[in-house]
This record gives C-alpha cells, structure tokens and sequence, in this order.
C-alpha cells in the first residue's frame, strides 16, 4: 500500500512483473509514472515506449536527469543504447522487460489491486464516453470522493498512467476506455477490471481501423471480458447491438434509457440552453444542449443508480456539468457559434444537424463542417451520407472543407442547397468572414484533425 509518497517498489514490482531488476541504490519504488520525459517528475518512474516516430528508450538519460528514479525498459534495447552504464553512472535503477507497453499495463494493473474497496466504473462507446464520464464523476463526486481520467487519457497509455491518480481516500473511480485498434479495450479492460460497465452506443467512430460495425460492437463488448458474475454491464435498451451485448455477460445486465427510470418525470428542452430535467420531483437545469447531450446523461444516472446516490446529489452534479472544449460548447459574440468539433463520424453528425435544424432560430443557419476522419474503407460512404444529411438539414448555406468531404459536396451539387467547398483553412475563413451577419448561428462540426476550433475567434469577433 502506499506510503510516505510511494506508490510501489521497485523490487515488488520487478517480481510481478517478472522482469530483470538492476538495483543502483536509487530510492526503493515511484511516485509517480510518465512517458514523456519531459514530463518527469522527482522520484517517477520513466516507462521507455517505442513510437512510430521516436524511440523512448533514447531518453532514458534525460528522464534520469530530470529526477526519474528508474526506468522500464525493453530488454532486447539495453545493449543498443549502453542502458546499464547509464543507470549505473546515475544511480538509477532498469527494470527489464520483454514489451514496454505491456508492462506498464501490467503496472497499472497490479497497483489498481492494492484498492479492493475501490468501485470500478469503466465507459466506452462509439461517441459521448468523455461528457458521460465527466457526469457521472460530478454526480458521484457530490456524495463519494471520487477520481477518473484527467481529459481524454483513454488510449492504451493514457488509462494506465489515468490510474496511478487512485489514492487510498478514493472511493469510487470513473474511467473511460477508448479504442483505435482491435484489442485495445480487452487491454484496458485487463488494467481496470471495472466492477460497472458501460457502453454508451455502437456507431462508426474508428472503423477504419476496425473494420465494420459489427466488428466495433465485438470490440466494444470486451469491457465485459473481465467480469466474474457480481458485475454490472449497462447497455443501452435502443441500440441496434443490445442483444448482442447482452449475450454471454459473465454478470447482471441492465438496459437503460428514458423509459428505465422511476426518478425520471418530464424533460424540457432549453434549446442553446440546454434541458430542464424532473428528477425524483425536483426541477434540474442541465446546461449541455441536445438529445445527444441528454443521452449522456442517462448514461451516468445509470450509473449513479446503480451506486445508489441521492436525489441531492444528482441535481448537485447535473447542475454543474459545463461544455467540454470542442463538445457542444456555445460561444456568443457576432455570431452564435456551436463548436462541436473534437471529433465526428455520421453518428455524431446527424445528432448535431438535428439539435441545429430544432432550434427555433430567426436568422441565418451556416453549418461550417469538415472531414469525417478515420473511416477507412467507409470514408467515400460517410461521406455521401453526410452529404444527404446537410442536403436535408435546414442550413442557409453549408461551407465544407477538406478534400474527403469533396464526396458531400458532389451529393450538394445535386440539389439546391447552397454550398462553398475548399481544402485551404485560410479561404475557408476568409470567405465566411465576408458572408457571415450579425444574428447568424454557425455550427463547427468535424474530426479533430481539422482543427475547425481556429475560425472561432474570427466567428465571434473576438479575433477582429
């Protein structure tokens, strides 16, 4: 357990790890975890990956320098890059390894088993798992001390180092678990071992990587792969995949939805303002605008349910939630801009185009919509679709950029919808500066390689 800052020893964790340990007389284990060596803090253990463009274990020195007691690292590399000499020379510890990044799930693994009392509640799903566990974790934070990811750090590096943030005061965990490429949430799911499960829907996101849909789902469904019998997998009742989901859990399953809870009374749409929300009687403002928003959160009043926390407590934590950047966000100045652009696939995209076209807006609709990235094979597909989805939606004028969304803009050229296309940001501002009014709603919508976030300050003048 840990003491005086440290959270595990070397010696103990070389052992689980079954690893080679070479002992410099650092000090006995880490106090905290990194991979980034210019991240590293005094004392921390520096986890040596191999990346696509630079190798960890190149900076193993300057992890050492900048106060790292030990480092992790792969043992076919030791000899390549003089590690022993450079950990003895520092008084550093090695702890010696077949595969990096398995070890340092593994870590995180073995130090999550030091808190049994500890609830575990993992999400994952095609779209809305960061905004279900920010609700969730204010939801639960309002009665229990609870801990989660910080961001999105959801990858097979950004859980494990998410979970060395669990202290002993911890009572419950919120943890997203994301996904770019098969495998991945099997992995997370072996670090985590989460007591409560949640998928939040099945859609295209990362299926380029994937492959199908049906192979997303089968992906997805291995948050359940850990369970034993005492846990809970929450499905939710409308998806397409449910039954499959369902199928062979090792645990209680429950379906949730609008129609699952006895609390739930009436639920009033604010439009840009978000919903009103009757809950066990009392009147909650949810300030996260749209249907997409409002599934997020009864997919952490799922989950609070299940903990069994208050009705004071689900109005004290819904009542705090705020926009995270590029999800939903509202900014106000000449225009009213509606920044939904962290990340997008078709899914995502009608769920923005329908809240957009139900607004009861007097001025001009300018849906400003970029690339639908990581589709793969499926990108020319997504793209058509997008294609029907703004021809149908009530835009005045649809600007589209990028050259995948070259797909949308041959289905627009087909209708009369009017329409701009450019694969250059700096056209792309340039000319909605010069068509854009005062009164006008602009939607950004797109993946988040396309970085739409720039044209903000130019939208609502804060950039003039």
């Amino acid at each position: 357990m840990i003491s005086d800052g440290i959270l595990m020893d070397f010696a103990g964790l070389s052992r689980s790890l079954g690893a080679c340990h070479f002992s410099n007389a650092a000090r006995g284990g880490f106090s905290s975890v990194s991979i980034d060596s210019r991240t590293v803090q005094e004392g921390a253990l520096f986890v040596a990956l191999a990346g696509t463009s630079s190798d960890g274990h190149c900076f193993v020195e300057a992890a050492f320098r900048s106060g790292a007691a030990a480092a992790l690292v792969d043992s076919s590399k030791i000899e390549n890059f003089n590690l022993i000499n450079v950990a003895k020379n520092m008084g550093k510890d090695l702890i010696a390894v077949d595969n990096t990044l398995r070890a340092l799930q593994d870590t995180a693994r073995i130090y999550m088993e030091q808190f049994p009392a500890l609830i575990k509640i993992g999400i994952t799903g095609s779209s809305g798992k960061t905004t279900t566990k920010e609700i969730a974790a204010a939801i639960i934070g309002a009665e229990k001390n609870t801990v989660m990811n910080p961001g999105n750090y959801n990858s097979e590096t950004g859980l494990p180092l998410a979970v060395f943030g669990v202290r002993p005061c911890h009572e419950a965990g919120v943890f997203e678990l994301g996904m770019n490429r098969k495998g991945e949430i099997s992995e997370l799911a072996g670090v985590l071992k989460p007591n409560i499960a949640l998928i939040t829907n099945i859609g295209s996101a990362h299926i380029g990587n994937i492959g199908s849909i049906r192979s997303i789902a089968e992906e997805k469904k291995n948050i359940f792969s850990n369970f034993s019998g005492n846990e809970i997998a929450l499905i939710p009742e409308h998806d397409e995949f449910r039954d499959f989901l369902a199928e062979a859990v090792a645990g209680k399953v429950r379906f949730y939805g609008e129609g699952s809870f006895e609390e739930l009374g009436e639920i009033k749409s604010l439009g840009l303002e978000g919903s009103e929300i009757v809950w066990a009687g009392e009147k909650i403002h949810f300030a996260l605008p749209g249907k997409h928003n409002l599934a997020n959160a009864l997919a952490a009043l799922a989950i609070a349910r299940e903990i069994k926390v208050s009705p004071n407590a689900v109005k004290q934590g819904l009542e705090s939630v705020r926009p995270l950047f590029g999800r939903g966000e509202i900014l106000r100045g000449r225009t009213t801009v509606i920044r939904d652009c962290y990340n997008a696939n078709p899914e995502s995209l009608e769920q923005v185009l329908e809240f957009c076209d139900s607004l009861d807006w007097q001025s001009r609709r300018i849906y400003v919509i970029g690339e639908l990235l990581e589709q793969g094979d499926n990108a020319c597909a997504a793209h058509e679709q997008a294609g029907r989805l703004l021809a149908a939606s009530r835009a005045d004028k649809i600007f589209l950029y990028g050259s995948e969304t070259e797909t949308a803009a041959a289905v627009l050229e087909a209708g009369p919808k009017p329409f701009f296309h450019t694969n250059d940001i700096h056209e792309l501002s340039r000319v909605l500066d010069e068509y854009i009014q005062g009164g006008d709603m602009v939607l950004l919508k797109g993946s988040r390689g396309c970085a739409l976030e720039q044209l903000s300050d130019m939208l609502t003048g804060e950039g003039r």
